[in-house]
């Protein structure tokens, strides 16, 4: 639900009948309610783990069933808005569980198999919803996302051992929040996300367009690129599985960010073809796959007594830096055509490396002042 619209942004757009402007703007809400939205996840450290994550399903099945039910672009903006505010409740209460349960040690290994579902979500799911698409039109995919969030939610109701009951004594909510926002390696934190989540969603909304600009790619082109993509995420997150423990959390993200900057700057150049702009996003997703995937179980040991707090506090970071990318995407693709060759992207990949350079910064603070490796 979350990848789909990027491949397929110019089929939904069209199906709907709004223009790129528009639907950015409708991307942009998704991420923009979602800082607030990643806070329902506190519930996790209040009323357990397995209540924030059955919450963040059942907001998910609720957001992809209104599509299912009755198609239109309000449905779709509600769909995007409800199933992001579920994602964003699901996945810091799986990772606190697993914070709790995994040592920081071995933490890489366990949070990285967690996060195999996002390569796999464009190694199989991506492509059957483009033929989806292609077959019944662009709300065909939506009954049956819905289908799985229910069937996923029952499943975990039935696997998840119930939690301790939550202390009488537990202080108010906004505490928790203050102990976040007062603890200055927690703010680097927030910056690191809002800088590699921003990043990836400048890259995210402008590569099919400049893909479709440059080189008049259909349907099934975008369904194999986001195969190839979906094998980077993959090799990203079996690499932190393999190496991040070992080699050092905080390590492993500066050399992903330097590796991506070193990726993304070499897009305009690679890009002079179609093999070469796939090989050149196949090497941006990876690395930023990586250095994604391993700030997360660094990011876990930050604020250990408010975990869940924190996690949703960082992903909150994340989908503000989400939405900032999606309202200067369009802009920026655009002034970029006007001024600079290769349709644009020059611009585009000179602030993204921009921008990770400001979250290598994030990540050097956290080393030296929260003592983590």
């Amino acid at each position: 639900m979350v990848r789909m619209v990027y491949p397929y942004q110019t089929h939904f757009m069209n199906g709907l009948g709004v223009d790129a402007q528009t639907f950015s703007r409708a991307i942009s809400l998704r991420y923009g309610v979602g800082i607030f939205g990643s806070f329902l996840a506190i519930s996790a450290d209040r009323r357990g783990r397995k209540f924030g994550i059955l919450f963040g399903l059942v907001l998910y099945v609720l957001g992809a069933g209104l599509v299912a039910i009755y198609p239109s672009f309000l449905t779709f903006t509600l769909a995007l808005v409800l199933t992001m505010l579920g994602n964003l409740v699901f996945i810091p209460s799986m990772q606190a569980y697993l914070g709790d349960r995994v040592v920081y040690e071995r933490r890489g290994l366990a949070l990285a198999l967690t996060e195999l579902s996002w390569s796999l979500s464009l190694i199989i799911g991506v492509p059957l919803i483009g033929w989806l698409i292609a077959r019944r039109g662009w709300w065909a995919p939506f009954p049956f996302l819905a289908l799985l969030g229910l069937l996923a939610m029952l499943a975990l109701m039935l696997i998840l051992p119930k939690d301790a009951p939550a202390r009488a004594d537990q202080p108010p909510a906004w505490d928790n929040l203050r102990q976040v926002f007062s603890y200055r390696p927690a703010l680097a934190g927030l910056i690191l996300g809002a800088c590699l989540s921003g990043g990836n969603e400048i890259i995210n909304l402008v590569f099919e367009r400049w893909m479709v600009d440059t080189f008049q790619v259909q349907i099934l082109a975008m369904g194999i690129t986001a195969i190839v993509i979906g094998f980077s995420d993959l090799t990203g997150e079996l690499l932190v599985a393999g190496v991040t423990d070992s080699l050092g959390k905080t390590r492993a993200i500066a050399i992903g960010l330097a590796l991506n900057s070193l990726a993304v700057l070499c897009l305009p150049v690679l890009g002079r073809s179609l093999p070469g702009a796939i090989v050149g996003l196949a090497l941006i997703y990876l690395t930023f796959e990586f250095s994604m995937v391993s700030s997360i179980p660094m990011l876990t040991e930050v604020m250990p007594m408010v975990r869940a707090t924190f996690m949703a506090s960082f992903f909150a970071s994340t989908a503000a830096g989400r939405a900032l990318g999606a309202l200067g995407a369009p802009g920026l693709y655009v002034l970029g055509q006007a001024s600079w060759s290769f349709g644009g992207i020059w611009l585009i990949v000179c602030v993204v490396a921009l921008v990770n350079l400001l979250a290598l910064a994030g990540v050097v603070y956290i080393r030296r002042h929260a003592h983590l490796l």
